[in-house]
């Protein structure tokens, strides 16, 4: 392939640039819709429910899958382009790639599963890449044991390793601690962010965990139902989804429809149901708005005042319909005249004694409860 055809104009864009379609048999189109703005260490998330798109959108920028429409950009160079029938294969787009199953070599030692892929490189700069890996990776020492001698932990260290090896401009990473057990996960989570900001790489990283997402990503691409839905700053686009269905991705607990009664000095009071709700104005509001409000945001108190407090708090008579303990915390349903969720401490439940049936009073501020115009 001529050079002249992958050659983009240089310009001051994006580092990334992705707007790609695969399309399947059957009518299925996935997309791949987002940007790295700099090159540098950041983590970009793909985030959404199995079977929404992010692995296949991850396999087009890999070059795994072949786009059939829009292209994919990085650095300067077309990596993928279907109007004019560009497609690098994986093994030229200076990439990382390390899938959901690490798929080391059961029979190789780990030096030689991190130096799989160094064939351009002689004897000398092959072992000493490979003992520099060792080193970042914490695997000191274990260079000469086989993969199913490692704990998880240290399997996935070695599959990072072997996609790091070749010291490339882009790395994406498929739920990348997805095979390892719950404990594992979380005790790996801040070892990876570090890790990958020592490496100084930009990084696509695919999850369906909304904790992982958040303690991992710098932007957040959400998708659904092969489509990116919303994407921008990772915390940004957790507190301020654009539309109802994002919301519930998010894992927000509570998505209602409510009337706008009025809006004044920035705040908006709605009728949900029978109850009546103060809430930040988002602007444009119209008639009708969507009601979102996470569970970690609603206390509970027994006894209750109805009404709107004096710091713009609002307080919901409400009924407990159930209970349901998780791990330190306990998720609560409640009735306040809709479908509302609390999720307090075990110790807080214990403390006021709540159990199913009980009339307590639901307790969350104005600014918690974020509003998406009904369009």
């Amino acid at each position: 392939m001529d050079a002249h055809l992958i050659a983009a104009a240089p310009d001051s864009g994006p580092y990334l640039q992705a707007a790609a379609e695969r399309r399947f048999p059957g009518g299925a189109t996935i997309e791949a819709r987002f940007e790295v703005p700099r090159p540098g260490f950041s983590v970009t998330v793909l985030f959404g429910p199995s079977g929404s798109g992010k692995t296949t959108a991850l396999r087009l920028l890999a070059g795994l899958e072949r786009a059939d429409r829009g292209s994919i950009q990085v650095d300067g160079t077309v990596w993928s382009d279907a109007g004019r029938h560009i497609h690098l294969p994986p093994q030229v787009r200076d990439l990382g790639f390390l899938p959901q199953a690490y798929s080391l070599f059961p029979h190789l030692s780990v030096a030689a599963n991190l130096s799989y892929g160094l064939a351009a490189l002689d004897a000398r700069q092959r072992a000493a890449r490979v003992a520099e890996l060792l080193a970042l990776l914490d695997l000191g020492g274990l260079g000469d044991r086989h993969p199913g001698e490692l704990s998880g932990g240290q399997q996935q260290r070695v599959a990072l390793g072997r996609a790091l090896a070749r010291k490339p401009r882009l790395l994406l990473l498929d739920e990348p601690l997805s095979a390892l057990d719950r404990p594992s996960q979380l005790r790996l989570r801040k070892e990876l962010r570090e890790l990958l900001r020592a490496l100084d790489i930009p990084t696509i990283l695919v999850t369906h965990d909304r904790a992982e997402a958040l303690q991992l990503g710098d932007r957040l691409v959400v998708m659904d139902q092969g489509r990116v839905c919303q994407s921008g700053g990772i915390q940004q686009v957790f507190d301020r989804p654009t539309d109802p269905a994002v919301a519930r991705i998010l894992g927000v607990e509570t998505v209602v429809l409510g009337q706008v009664e009025s809006v004044s000095e920035g705040m908006a009071t709605l009728a949900v149901g029978p109850a009546r709700l103060l809430g930040a104005d988002p602007g444009n509001l119209g008639r009708l708005a969507f009601v979102c409000i996470r569970g970690e945001d609603v206390a509970v108190e027994r006894g209750c005042g109805p009404g709107f407090g004096s710091t713009a708090r609002n307080r919901l008579p409400a009924r407990i319909t159930t209970l349901h303990p998780e791990g330190s915390l306990v998720r609560i349903a409640l009735d306040a005249g809709f479908p509302l969720e609390s999720l307090v401490t075990r110790q807080a439940c214990t403390d006021l004694r709540l159990t199913e049936g009980d009339q307590v009073c639901a307790i969350l501020k104005a600014a918690a409860i974020h509003l998406i115009p009904h369009d």
